[in-house]
């Protein structure tokens, strides 16, 4: 087996703001919205529920839930993801759980279906589908959401509330549908298409934009009308683009990622970090340059769905064992993007795995293989990088060198060992 270069250890300075107190700040919008003096007693006021893995999110529903409580409404919550969640009732509302938002802790109950209701039609004649007990239950709608790039396209509005509405609030059938017209016409057409006709049908109330940093800490919290639903989303994009994590380096030829999953990003590993993305409706991404991408393992939080790991070249036995095919098929699927759900070449060990990435990497000598190692692509604060990008990291103003030269890090089995940071820098 040939010989792979050192490597050593970087900090990247990422800008990482933090909302101190994320209730107060909640409470504090909703006062300035006036909350008191827009609720009658009695309205059952739906929430929206997705199925990312937004740090705060179960904190903001609790106390708008309690809020709207006490001044005599009635909300409910209701799954807000698409496809997720095997596309039945019973586990979107598993998914919920594990993200810690229950009825319980909430205050609210749960409303969960897979039906949906035709609200209005497109200029190309297809329908656009609503949940059912959205539309038939809700005197009030409150949007809930993160707000961040997309992984499939690039836009003046991409994930955040006005995708919720569209895709989230449409459940697998209407998700789909949506997602149909991207392959032919490309998000920037099919979402301010959809998004009027959804904002015309039904009473939204408001919505919550949550921005969030590196560490999935709470950076800010935003509270729009739905007359500025569109308009005030765009700067709140281009606020989360620049305090998003990015691999510092241009081109590589090896990424060696520890984890993917849909904790991670909707599509597994970030295409905004990896620059691979395979979407039909969206123009390739031009940086960063990655020859081969080796993923090594799925979390647990994504309980199987691998959507993504099709942008890899290389894995190992033990992600692929842990696929749940399901999921993974209808995640991929209702996305448009059956490509994501590719298996790639699995081995064994790691170092079968990386010494094939390196065979494939077009570079012949191993002191000069640019290898980039991460966690995920969620947390890049530290990443290891080998010797021949070490001049090039000294010279990086956001970076520091905090380590020498070493091997490799391999167990007895041929598999790499590495002792990450904590998932969340407190």
């Amino acid at each position: 087996m040939d010989p792979l270069p050192r490597i050593f250890k970087i900090h990247q300075k990422i800008a990482s703001p933090r909302l101190p107190d994320v209730e107060k700040e909640m409470n504090a919008l909703l006062d300035g919205f006036g909350l008191s003096g827009k609720v009658r007693p009695g309205e059952r006021i739906a929430l929206t529920a997705g199925s990312r893995g937004i740090r705060d999110k179960a904190k903001v529903l609790k106390v708008i839930a309690a809020r709207l409580k006490a001044l005599g409404a009635k909300p409910f919550l209701v799954p807000c993801m698409g496809s997720h969640g095997g596309a039945t009732a019973e586990g979107q509302v598993e998914m919920l759980k594990h993200l810690g938002i229950t009825e319980e802790f909430v205050g609210a109950p749960i409303v969960s279906s897979m039906e949906v209701k035709e609200v209005g039609r497109t200029k190309f004649g297809t329908p656009v589908l609503i949940d059912a007990n959205i539309c038939s239950q809700a005197d009030k709608i409150i949007v809930v959401n993160r707000i961040k790039p997309h992984t499939d396209f690039d836009f003046e509005v991409e994930s955040g509330i006005n995708k919720m509405i569209v895709i989230g609030m449409g459940k697998h059938k209407g998700a789909l549908m949506a997602h149909r017209l991207t392959i032919k016409h490309g998000y920037s057409t099919m979402l301010p298409e959809v998004q009027p006709i959804i904002l015309q049908a039904l009473p939204f109330f408001f919505s919550v934009g949550i921005i969030e940093n590196q560490y999935d800490q709470t950076a800010s919290l935003h509270l729009l009308e739905p007359r500025n639903f569109w308009e005030g989303e765009k700067p709140l994009l281009k606020r989360a683009k620049e305090i998003m994590p990015r691999l510092p380096f241009k081109q590589m030829d090896i990424l060696v990622v520890d984890e993917m999953g849909k904790n991670i990003s909707g599509a597994g590993m970030d295409p905004n970090v990896t620059g691979r993305l395979f979407f039909i409706g969206s123009p390739p991404l031009t940086e960063p340059k990655i020859t081969r991408i080796f993923v090594r393992d799925l979390t647990p939080e994504t309980e199987g769905n691998a959507i993504g790991v099709g942008f890899a070249d290389y894995t190992t036995t033990r992600l692929v064992k842990k696929i749940d095919l399901h999921p993974t098929k209808i995640n991929s699927i209702t996305g448009m993007g059956p490509e994501c759900g590719r298996i790639p070449l699995a081995y064994d060990q790691d170092r079968e795995a990386l010494q094939a990435a390196f065979d494939n990497s077009g570079v012949l000598d191993f002191n000069e293989l640019r290898l980039v190692w991460i966690k995920n692509t969620l947390e890049m604060e530290h990443l290891w990088a080998s010797e021949p990008m070490l001049n090039e990291a000294k010279a990086h103003p956001n970076l520091e060198v905090i380590s020498g030269l070493q091997d490799i890090p391999f167990d007895a089995a041929g598999n790499m060992v590495m002792e990450w940071p904590p998932r969340w820098a407190d």
